[in-house]
């Protein structure tokens, strides 16, 4: 008897030109959309001699722009000379730049039934789009740069069924959050969304949550073409794709049942967001020094509204550095005709220019030994955004944002009341 398909074995499956996808077997797939980054320019580069296909290929200097470094400035010519000697169009250079899952979202570069590749741990954030999309170490995509192909092994699927409707002031980071507490690590799993709740989960925070799907070492993590995806596509111009939505029979290690209407704003301690998590609600007394929202995770045009929201009016306490990074030069000049930098800036927050920056812990706002940083960036292990010695807790842009005014964790709720 034939046994359904999840997503992502669908999209595996078609990829590879074979009828089914099983867990354990290992498939050469054809790669439709393969992402370079600057660093990978910046660091031990050799420029191939020839590329499967330029039209499957795009660049963007997202992670150290404009660049803090000589080694850093050092890699721009050469995707520049990379770019012009293949006849990239795709090329997002200095001045078009932007977190590379913020630009590949804006430019339509992950299509539903499609397969993308990039060497940033992150790309999984493209399953919000119905993508297979997968974070690759430099040889490898150095190696479907040259071939067009990859291999994938099918691991087993998780299923979350949403049921009930996310409520005001619940984001899509704090769906992640108490998901990661609730469940810990998904190593060796796919992670894959669906249920009637689904609809009340807007596309900017179904980004979120797919981008941390990193943070629990799933596979891939993957959310359907339903109505609210196909109403953004349109919008966005992407069009002619062939979506891969799971079957009613499809095969799961494990189906979880996730009522939204009962989920509040959630925070996670320092170390990891594996079940590591409390409610903003029941978190002792906190202090911090630094705030941070941005990140391919939760620095999109939403999340920028989010904080003008809980800012505008307020002052950042003494004593807090709040630093506020859009994702994307596009997310940058929206925010600014909207009026959202202007109620940032007001507070009395940083708003740099967009990269990956402080969420590395490279530039634009390293912390330093014995500081608290609330992040809703992507990442709080030790050391993630600077000292070994500084702690990083977790949560939404619009518990930072309330935080940073606080001088100490706090949710937006609490902060009005």
């Amino acid at each position: 008897m034939t046994v359904g398909m999840t997503m992502i074995e669908k999209i595996l499956a078609r990829k590879a030109g074979v009828d089914a996808a099983r867990v354990g077997e290992t498939l050469t797939v054809e790669v439709d959309m393969t992402v370079l980054i600057d660093l990978q320019f910046a660091t031990m580069w050799m420029q191939p001699s020839r590329i499967a296909d330029p039209d499957k290929v795009a660049i963007v200097m997202d992670h150290a722009v404009p660049a803090p470094t000589i080694k850093d400035a050092a890699g721009g010519p050469h995707a520049r000379k990379f770019a012009s000697d293949f006849g990239i169009s795709r090329f997002f250079d200095v001045g078009r730049h932007g977190i590379c899952h913020q630009v590949i979202a804006e430019n339509g570069l992950a299509r539903p039934g499609e397969i993308l590749a990039c060497t940033d741990s992150h790309t999984c954030a493209g399953g919000a789009y119905n993508t297979a999309a997968r974070g690759l170490g430099p040889a490898e995509v150095y190696s479907i740069l040259c071939t067009g192909r990859t291999w994938f092994q099918v691991s087993p699927t998780v299923r979350y069924d949403f049921i009930g409707e996310l409520p005001v002031g619940v984001s899509g980071k704090d769906v992640f959050l108490h998901l990661a507490n609730e469940y810990g690590e998904q190593t060796n799993l796919n992670l894959e969304y669906g249920g009637a709740g689904l609809a009340s989960i807007p596309i900017a925070d179904r980004r979120t949550i797919a981008t941390q799907g990193a943070e629990v070492s799933a596979d891939f993590s993957t959310f359907p073409c339903d109505d609210v995806l196909t109403a953004y596509l349109a919008e966005m111009g992407v069009r002619d794709y062939v979506s891969a939505d799971a079957d009613p029979d499809a095969d799961y290690h494990d189906v979880r049942v996730v009522d939204l209407s009962r989920l509040v704003p959630f925070v996670a301690r320092p170390g990891t967001v594996s079940r590591n998590g409390v409610p903003v609600s029941q978190i002792e007394r906190q202090p911090i020094d630094q705030a941070f929202i941005g990140s391919c995770a939760n620095g999109q045009l939403e999340d920028l509204r989010i904080a003008a929201d809980v800012l505008r009016g307020k002052t950042v306490a003494n004593g807090v550095r709040l630093l506020v990074t859009p994702a994307s030069q596009k997310v940058y000049r929206d925010a600014m005709r909207l009026g959202y930098l202007q109620d940032i800036a007001d507070a009395g927050a940083v708003i740099t220019n967009a990269t990956c920056g402080a969420c590395f812990g490279y530039h634009m706002g390293v912390v330093g030994p014995g500081e608290v940083c609330l992040t809703s960036s992507t990442r709080n292990f030790k050391g993630r955004m600077g000292s070994t010695e500084a702690e990083i807790y977790m949560a939404s842009p619009a518990t930072v944002a309330a935080s940073a005014v606080a001088g100490y964790i706090v949710s937006a709720s609490e902060l009005i009341a």
